[in-house]
């Protein structure tokens, strides 16, 4: 589920294709020759200046701390004193508060919150959730946007210049009650219980915290594509800016449809995009392909991913039986591929489809399609000396939860997009929807298939393609432990308030993958910059030179269909479990 480092492979490819040279070459040719240039490449072309009250990395360990106060000295942490992290973490504050006022609560979220010196995030804080149902946002904050990064493969955990903390407050929840190291009974059924849980949580977070009247925003992945927009919209009908001033919602590689739609559906023209990556042979891509014109996917995709939209995708959908459930030939056209491949790619990753072996260790205990953890490994978050840093219970931490978090273990509500996404979009005229183009748990197609089913705004869907450049500020940021990618990094389309945005080599965990396009996607958010499609550089790097050529098209993955001339525009079932 983590990212490796791309110089790092190719420079061990480079050196290795050098020693086993036919002609005899030694490393002092061809290979070490590579490896030098591409070791130059990686350094900056100009040292790092930054605007006066600007770091990419904000050196806050002399600073006078801003919430430490009677009520929130019981959560301070040590930031100099956790575990394995070698440099001071700086101010935050981690522990339990219950999810309403009631005396003999006993349900409780976990959290660990950041506070950011940036002096533009004053009277601001976001929100970060990932999914499952039942995993951890501390996944979030170790391997994606956290102030430290101790990703897979990697040997400790480092320092993070796209930590979204250096943009803003920032707070991690696990949540719902059972997930992580939140504890209590689990009672809920749906979303909109959900919801009202954690608004009694947040209210005694911002009482706490003397958060009152500030901005609220909330971000997350997977499966917070059902929790995210639930929570924002639940805020916005309270009707209270003291308390839930919900001000914008980024959500990446969400679950906004029902699962046949970001799954069965566009999986084998997703292979076929990246046939590279999935060598089938010719008997096997003529069978799925054929299965799939059986089921009516291929007609399906051709008829209704077309910009503006031809109309609400009609139920039930394709590959259904008389009682409208998915026949097994069809749903299993999904798992059949993943059969495969993983015989070809016994290390394949679904939520990273470029990965390859080896199977890389994972402090979190789970580095792709299968848990892993080697002999004499610790999941980190397990550990006794991890829980008495960060004031947590001494229960069994997992990434996903064994448990239900949900009564029964099923989520009852409808998918966002056929309930409150809309009302969170025309409330807030500020919702992201980021999706990777490597990413086959929840495929990008499908994703844009639910949101021309969606309409917001009084209108239905996009009106035009998303094939605008998204642009990537080129940075001074970084070191070889973070580099991230510059430049035209992806596609996008933004309408009445919606912003979709394709990220280009990126697996299901956007921040992880693209550090540097989800930090743009953030700054966008917050109102710091007004365009996604433009070269303005990064707030907290200003003075890094950025391209002067004609940005084109975007570059992700196309997401339209061909066939279908006029409908192209310019330019109850239950919810599987998807991750984190």
């Amino acid at each position: 589920m983590r990212w490796t480092n791309l110089l790092s492979n190719l420079l061990s490819a480079l050196l290795l294709s050098g020693s086993a040279d036919a002609a005899g070459r030694s490393a002092a040719h061809a290979g070490k020759r590579h490896a030098e240039y591409a070791a130059r490449k990686a350094k900056p072309a100009f040292e790092p200046i930054f605007e006066e009250g600007f770091s990419a990395i904000v050196d806050r360990g002399v600073k006078t701390p801003k919430f430490l106060n009677a009520n929130t000295t019981q959560f301070a942490v040590d930031g100099k004193a956790i575990p394995d992290v070698s440099f001071d973490v700086g101010e935050s504050y981690s522990g339990s508060l219950p999810i309403s006022k009631k005396a003999n609560e006993d349900g409780n979220l976990f959290f660990w919150f950041f506070p950011s010196e940036n002096p533009a995030a004053k009277k601001e804080i976001l929100i970060w959730l990932n999914g499952g149902p039942g995993c951890s946002s501390f996944e979030g904050l170790l391997q994606e946007n956290g102030p430290f990064l101790w990703q897979y493969g990697t040997y400790k955990p480092v320092k993070n210049p796209w930590s979204w903390h250096t943009l803003t407050n920032v707070v991690y929840v696990e949540q719902p009650v059972g997930t992580g190291f939140s504890t209590g009974n689990v009672t809920i059924t749906n979303e909109y219980e959900l919801a009202a849980q954690f608004l009694g949580w947040w209210k005694n977070f911002v009482e706490t915290f003397s958060l009152q009247g500030y901005k609220v925003y909330i971000a997350g992945e997977s499966y917070a594509g059902f929790y995210c927009p639930y929570i924002a919209n639940a805020f916005l009908e309270a009707k209270d800016k003291t308390y839930y001033d919900m001000s914008g919602m980024t959500i990446y590689n969400p679950s906004l449809s029902w699962n046949e739609v970001q799954t069965p559906i566009p999986v084998v023209q997703f292979t076929e995009y990246w046939a590279g990556l999935f060598p089938f042979n010719d008997t096997f891509r003529a069978d799925i392909k054929a299965r799939e014109k059986k089921c009516g996917y291929r007609d399906f995709m051709d008829e209704y991913l077309v910009y503006p939209p031809k109309g609400h995708i009609p139920m039930p959908l394709p590959g259904t039986d008389d009682k409208g459930n998915t026949r097994d030939e069809c749903w299993n056209i999904y798992w059949d591929i993943f059969d495969a491949i993983s015989l070809l790619n016994p290390c394949f990753d679904i939520y990273q489809v470029g990965t390859t072996c080896p199977l890389l260790w994972d402090v979190l205990g789970f580095p792709g399609s299968m848990p892993y953890l080697p002999d004499g490994a610790q999941v980190y978050f397990d550990r006794a000396d991890v829980k008495k840093a960060i004031h947590a219970p001494d229960v069994a931490w997992e990434e996903c939860s064994s448990d239900d978090v949900f009564v029964k273990g099923e989520d009852k509500s409808l998918p966002s997009t056929m309930s409150v996404l809309p009302n969170v979009i025309d409330k807030t005229k500020n919702v992201i929807v980021g999706h990777s183009s490597m990413d086959m748990i929840l495929i990008a197609n499908g994703t844009l298939l639910a949101l021309q089913n969606m309409t917001w705004g009084g209108k239905l869907g996009f009106q035009t393609r998303p094939d605008q450049p998204f642009y990537v500020p080129y940075n001074n940021m970084t070191t070889l432990s973070t580099m991230a990618a510059g430049g035209v990094f992806g596609s996008l389309v933004s309408e009445r308030g919606l912003t979709y945005v394709a990220v280009d080599l990126a697996g299901h965990m956007v921040p992880q993958y693209a550090p540097s396009a989800a930090y743009r996607h953030v700054e966008y958010m917050l109102g710091r910059v007004n365009c996604m499609n433009c070269t303005v550089p990064f707030t907290t790097d200003p003075k890094t030179p950025q391209s002067t050529q004609k940005l084109g098209k975007g570059t992700a993955p196309q997401g339209w269909s061909n066939r279908k001339k006029g409908h192209h525009g310019h330019g109850s079932r239950k919810i599987r479990r998807y991750e984190a």
